[in-house]
This record gives C-alpha cells, structure tokens and sequence, in this order.
C-alpha cells in the first residue's frame, strides 16, 4: 500500500532550524561571557598562545564569543541570511559542517599569520569566519541571486551575490595588508576560501550531481517540480505498484540521504 511507504508518512516537525539553535546558542553564549567578565575571552578566545599551551579547544570555542554587542549583532544578521539560505539548499547538518569548519580554518590561519606578524597575533573572537563561509557557500551557488542590502541600516543597494563575495574579499585583503585595528580580515578570508571550496567538492556526493556553479537553486527546485509533474514514459507495460517499487522508491531514499541535488538528470526525469 502507498500509505505504508516512509515518503507517504508525515514526517516529524521540526520546531527549530540548525539556523535557529546556532542564533540562540550564540546569544546565550555572549550572555554567559558577560556573566563570567574578561577571563572568558583569555581562557576560550582563540590565540597563538593557547595553541602553543595545547589548548586545542579555543579552535570551536572562540567562535561562540564576541568582542561587544555590535560585534554579535552583526554576526546574528549574517548568520540569520544566509544560514537559512545554505541550510535549504544544502541541509542543516551540512551547514553545520560548514559552518564551524569555515570558522575553525580561519581562526587557523588567522593565529597562523601571528606567528609571522606580530600585529596579527592577538586574540580571536567571534563568528565573522564562519559567517564568511556561508556568505561564500551562498554565492558560489547561487552567483546571480539578486541581494538587497541597507547601506547605513538606510539606503537599499541591490546587487548580486557573487558581487557581495567579490566585495567581502577585496574588504578583507585590503584589510589584512594594511589594517592595523582589531579585525580578524585573515579569519574572515579563510572562511570564505573554505566555504567555495566546501561547496564546490565536499557538498556533492556523486560525480554526476548538481553543479552550483552550472545551475541555480531556482533551477534545480523547478527541475525537480516539472518531473514530478512529467513522470518519464515507460518503455515497458508495468504496474504502477511495480513502477513505483523499483523506479520511484530508490530515487526518493537517495533524496533523503543525501539531498535532491545528488539526482543525476535521468533521475530527475523520473
């Protein structure tokens, strides 16, 4: 029967995004950081001092602090954009990996940089590399998606995404040269260096799959809504039970598992 397969089934709601828990552990976190005071920032801020003393775990936790309220707001709006973006066309635990693999390579090469320049060594807090690595992962798959942005929190600019991550890069290679503030360009720089590498290999299972660069998202989602509606012509006379066991049943639990993007186009045909 059709109502005993798993796709007919209703699946279980889902309250919360991967998205929403990062927001809310985020905020929570610098809720905590302000309870505790400074000796948060020295004991789980990153920085070439605790790599040196072992403290391997300031790789993860240093993305969960912040360096003051605006520093968090800014990284709250980011990661509410394009979190949700990635996470709808990759899923959430594949934004997740991305996410905290884009701010652990950052802070990587951020504290690396230090030990060669001084003026880079300091302590690293804060979420911008993994955001950086959304906004990365976005724009290299969906490149011409039309953005509209409010300069000043005021006036609307509209541009596409690859344009934002053009700009974002340049940003943070001015700034790694020539900035001598408190602004981690080099972290952000890794993020976004690990984000289009993230998506361009490790996000597609088969050799076969979808190629953000080669289709969009909007794209895909109308492929996947026109086969559905055409189903494929059989060459031989079967029984829909039978169509649907041995055509049909295979290409909904390889969606499942790893998403519609893994379809090849005979797939999505079907």
């Amino acid at each position: 029967m059709l109502d005993e397969r798993s796709y007919m089934r209703t699946p279980p709601k889902q309250y919360w995004s991967m998205t929403t828990i990062l927001l809310i552990s985020l905020v929570a976190c610098f809720a905590l950081q302000a309870l505790v005071g400074p000796q948060a920032e020295r004991l789980l801020g990153l920085s070439v001092q605790g790599l040196k003393e072992g403290k391997i775990y300031q790789l993860l936790t240093f993305q969960f602090l912040h360096g003051g309220l605006w520093h968090l707001v800014g990284n709250l709006l980011g990661l509410y954009f394009f979190g949700h973006a990635v996470e709808e066309l990759l899923g959430g635990k594949s934004m997740l990996k991305l996410y905290l693999l884009s701010g652990t390579i950052g802070g990587l090469i951020q504290v690396g940089l230090g030990f060669f320049i001084p003026r880079l060594g300091g302590g690293v807090v804060g979420a911008s590399a993994g955001v950086f690595g959304l906004i990365a992962a976005f724009a290299t798959l969906a490149p011409t998606q039309q953005i509209t942005m409010l300069v000043f929190f005021v006036l609307p600019v509209t541009f596409q995404a690859k344009m934002l991550l053009v700009v974002e890069g340049v940003v943070s290679l001015v700034g790694l040269l020539w900035d001598k503030g408190n602004i981690a360009h080099a972290a952000h720089l890794g993020g976004m260096l690990t984000g289009i590498a993230f998506v361009r290999w490790a996000s597609r299972p088969e050799a076969e799959s979808w190629r953000p660069y080669e289709r969009s998202p909007v794209e895909v989602f109308r492929a996947a809504r026109n086969a559905r509606r055409k189903p494929a012509v059989q060459e031989e006379e079967v029984s829909p039970g039978e169509f649907i066991s041995r055509e049909v049943d295979p290409i909904l639990d390889k969606i499942s598992a790893h998403g519609i993007h893994s379809l090849t186009d005979s797939e999505r045909r079907v």
